[in-house]
């Protein structure tokens, strides 16, 4: 990764981390606006790395789930 993707991902885990901490997602868009006042593409990668950590965790879940039916069935 370039250090546009890097600052986008860690700036998503850690907004994403508040989230699930604090249940405000509004935190999500008010650091988008932040970020894109001064760099659009910057802005652009930050959403697509919380999209992506999202479908990551989504996936991780059900990926567990059929884990556990599988070890208990």
């Amino acid at each position: 990764m370039g250090l546009q993707d890097d600052v986008a991902d860690k700036l998503a885990q850690e907004v994403l981390a508040l989230v699930a901490e604090t249940g405000d997602e509004e935190v999500v868009e008010e650091i988008k606006k932040v970020i894109g006042t001064s760099s659009t593409t910057l802005e652009e990668a930050y959403m697509t790395a919380v999209r992506v950590r999202r479908a990551e965790g989504r996936a991780l879940a059900l990926l567990e789930q059929k884990r556990r039916a599988h070890a208990g069935g």
